[in-house]
């Protein structure tokens, strides 16, 4: 699996769906890193300095180079947005795709950057996913921006610092952020339409409002093997089959349509890794672009067969039908 970033906790929550996967999945021990920070029991002074200089890499997305920091870093929070976006407003408890760089004030070491991985980072900003000075940091800026910050030991690490990154207790952080997009639970796929033809599959609507889409099933028997289908196609990068996700999604029963289960029903984002999903997502997500809602129609035998979840509404031999929203890799 892709390297996880040293500064952030995994995730919490995955999907129902993911939980009652394939029990033979060690992906959730092989991404497991350090916890965030404590919160701490009050908001920072936010300042605009001191900060070091970008000298290379200045426009947005691109690696930067940061100067070591002079003189004594500020003990509040110092930030600042270096380029202004224009897109969503970040709020907290809203997952942010970015790419980033983290240094040390004093000695200017690089500990961690997502730009080398070619892979940005997407976290929540929460207590529990994130350092306290990146939620304080980024909370209120637009997608698009790039955000300076140096973070003192409180709003980090605190005096325990974090010795896998290299960080010691009394170290001031400085990090470059640039917020790519921001996702909450009204987030929906962005694509093209792709007409939906085959009268003997579910028809799924393509309102883009964050609402749950709507599936109507066709009065005949289901298929017995997979169906995948693009409703709306986006334009990111193929699902991996070791890439972990963050969906919208809504599960109905083939024979009476009832929901099941639903990320909008509970109105926050899922996350999950490819390898924890039941084998009907693994081979109907693999290959799809990011950005784009899927049909995905699972017959027992890729789903739950004769066993399916204790105290669910999906019965034995269930045929599944999920209309999935692939909003980012994780």
């Amino acid at each position: 699996m892709r390297r996880r970033s040293l500064l952030i906790a995994v995730p919490a929550g995955l999907v129902t769906l993911a939980a009652c996967g394939d029990d033979k999945s060690d992906s959730a021990k092989a991404s497991s890193s350090p916890s965030a920070s404590a919160s701490a029991a009050k908001p920072p002074k936010i300042v605009d300095g001191p900060l070091p200089a970008i000298t290379a890499g200045v426009k947005f997305d691109e690696k930067p180079t940061v100067a070591k920091g002079s003189g004594e870093p500020s003990k509040n929070l110092a930030v600042k947005t270096v380029i202004a976006g224009t897109g969503r407003t970040v709020a907290e408890g809203d997952y942010i795709q970015a790419n980033y760089l983290g240094q040390i004030w004093n000695t200017a070491k690089v500990f961690d950057n997502s730009y080398d991985r070619k892979t940005p980072l997407v976290i929540q900003l929460t207590p529990q996913g994130i350092i306290d000075g990146w939620r304080y940091a980024l909370t209120g800026k637009k997608a698009g921006s790039r955000v300076q910050m140096a973070v003192p030991p409180t709003w980090g690490y605190g005096k325990q610092g974090n010795a896998q990154a290299g960080i010691k207790g009394d170290d001031t952080l400085v990090f470059v952020v640039d917020i790519q997009n921001t996702f909450n639970a009204k987030s929906s796929a962005k694509g093209k339409n792709v007409p939906q033809n085959d009268a003997k599959l579910p028809k799924v609507s393509t309102n883009t409002d964050g609402k749950a889409p709507t599936i109507d099933i066709p009065k005949v028997d289901p298929p017995t093997a997979l169906a995948a289908t693009y409703i709306i196609e986006g334009d990111g990068p193929e699902v991996a089959a070791d890439d972990s996700l963050l969906v919208q999604y809504k599960g109905v029963i083939w024979d009476t349509g009832k929901e099941f289960d639903s990320s909008y029903s509970r109105d926050a984002l899922s996350s999950f890794g490819m390898q924890q999903v039941v084998k009907g997502w693994q081979q109907g997500m693999a290959g799809k672009k990011v950005g784009s809602r899927l049909l995905i129609v699972i017959p027992p035998k890729l789903g739950y067969g004769d066993t399916p979840p204790s105290g669910s509404d999906i019965k034995k031999d269930s045929t599944m039908v999920f209309t999935v929203d692939i909003l980012a890799k994780m």
